[in-house]
């Protein structure tokens, strides 16, 4: 089985390779070839609504489509719509006639929102609630793929993971751990919330399993680790991980919260402070799995790089 990765080069995609490549023939993609994981080839095609797919998807069984503008990399609502949606579509058209058997596309579980504070945990019945392009753009990526997945003979896996923790994982997660690693003092002794992550190692597991498993077509899953933490709590594993002692101040939440609000980053603070919790019991009452690695697992690789 050919599997292809857009995006294979990036955190998410390297580390899939890498588990993908010692069962299937992985096919990479990327839009520059440097620092690219050891696939049997790797392919430079930009993602856009004009890209020519068809000589290359010759023989691929399943495509997870990785490749992305991120809401960070670009303030551009044009230019993320055209690569994460029309790109998105083109690429799914192009599979379809070219007889894919499954597109798993990595969708965000910001296509819900940001938070659930006083709320129930999201699952894949919440109501869509994109709160940035980026998310609204994944949202409507995923709407489309579903139109596909009726109209034609493509399998569609929409997969919607909260924040992805790992060794050299960038974003959120990537300046939590420089902060450990430099302060040896953290102000969130009295942050009891309850927030959801997902390791890389068990989100490539997941995908793995999404690539043959019969009743994943046509699913859509809300996927975490299964156990919900507070910030104190993921930044004192990110410590022990680290091997670094850690005090955790006893600052109260209001302060954050005001501080967000004087400085004009209540969002930033509420991805600390707030809640933001994910029912992922589909994954396992439909398909069988349990994320087979522990936060404690994934984090103690980080000492190899500190």
């Amino acid at each position: 089985m050919k599997v292809l990765i857009t995006g294979s080069n990036g955190f998410v995609g390297s580390n899939l390779t890498n588990k993908l490549k010692l069962e299937y023939t992985v096919i990479g993609h990327g839009r520059e070839a440097n620092n690219r994981p050891n696939t049997t080839s790797f392919v430079k095609v930009n993602i856009d609504s004009q890209s020519n797919w068809k000589e290359l998807l010759i023989g691929i069984n399943t495509i997870v489509h990785l490749a992305a503008v991120a809401h960070n990399n670009s303030n551009d609502p044009e230019y993320i719509n055209e690569v994460n949606v029309n790109g998105t579509i083109n690429l799914a058209e192009q599979a379809a006639k070219s007889g894919v058997k499954r597109f798993i596309f990595i969708s965000s579980i910001g296509v819900l929102g940001n938070s659930t504070s006083n709320t129930v945990p999201f699952d894949v019945h919440s109501k869509t609630a994109a709160h940035s392009p980026y998310a609204q753009s994944k949202l409507d990526a995923e709407n489309a793929l579903l139109k596909i997945a009726e109209e034609t003979e493509l399998e569609v896996v929409i997969i919607r993971p909260v924040l992805v923790y790992g060794i050299e994982a960038p974003g959120n997660f990537g300046k939590l751990v420089n902060l450990v690693n430099k302060m040896p003092v953290l102000p969130f002794g009295l942050c009891d919330n309850k927030r959801s992550f997902i390791s890389i190692d068990n989100l490539a597991d997941f995908i793995s399993v999404c690539i043959e498993h019969p009743k994943a077509k046509n699913e859509v899953f809300c996927i975490s680790d299964g156990n919900d933490v507070s910030i104190r709590g993921f930044t004192d594993c990110i410590a022990i991980g680290l091997n670094k002692k850690l005090i955790q101040l006893p600052i109260p939440v209001s302060i954050f919260k005001l501080l967000g609000k004087i400085t004009g980053k209540s969002e930033a603070i509420e991805q600390l402070v707030g809640d933001l919790q994910v029912d992922s019991s589909k994954a396992r009452q439909l398909l069988g799995w349990t994320p087979p690695f522990t936060m404690a697992e994934t984090l103690s690789k980080l000492r190899s790089k500190s």
